[in-house]
């Protein structure tokens, strides 16, 4: 018994591990959404740079498992969006006005994926309690 315990306890952990990287990448994807239209504070500067967030494994050693931890959050080195707007606060000396380079298509499309995987890792915990629970109930009856 003591290993199938040790199983659900991995299971979980694993599990949480999951759900614990996927909110971290919901939190950059929201900040990027949330700077997409974004300008510089200074006329010519740099407007806000995406972010693009890392996962990477580790081990756990209590639970001899491996586990998913959020990574590095990266900077996104693509080009910045350039429009001409000359009345712009923002816009250089030959009127152009960098924009984010973000794309809000693939920031949704990057949120819808990680609420996936953020629902799979709860419905691994659900299943898991549920396990757990009629275990109980078969060593009690």
């Amino acid at each position: 018994m003591a290993n199938d315990s040790s199983d659900f306890a991995r299971s979980m952990a694993i599990a949480t591990s999951g759900l614990r990287a996927q909110a971290g990448r919901m939190r950059v994807i929201s900040e990027n959404i949330a700077n997409a239209d974004s300008t510089s504070q200074t006329a010519g500067g740099d407007p806000y740079r995406r972010k693009v967030p890392t996962f990477s494994s580790a081990l756990d050693r209590t639970l001899d498992a491996q586990v998913v931890t959020l990574g590095k959050i990266k900077p996104d080195q693509s080009a910045f969006r350039v429009r001409y707007e000359p009345n712009n606060p923002a816009a250089d000396a030959t009127g152009n006005v960098k924009f984010p380079n973000v794309n809000s298509v693939v920031e949704m499309t990057d949120m819808r994926d990680a609420q996936r995987s953020y629902e799979a890792n709860l419905n691994i915990i659900s299943a898991t309690r549920r396990m757990i629970q009629r275990t109980l109930d078969i060593l009690k009856s």
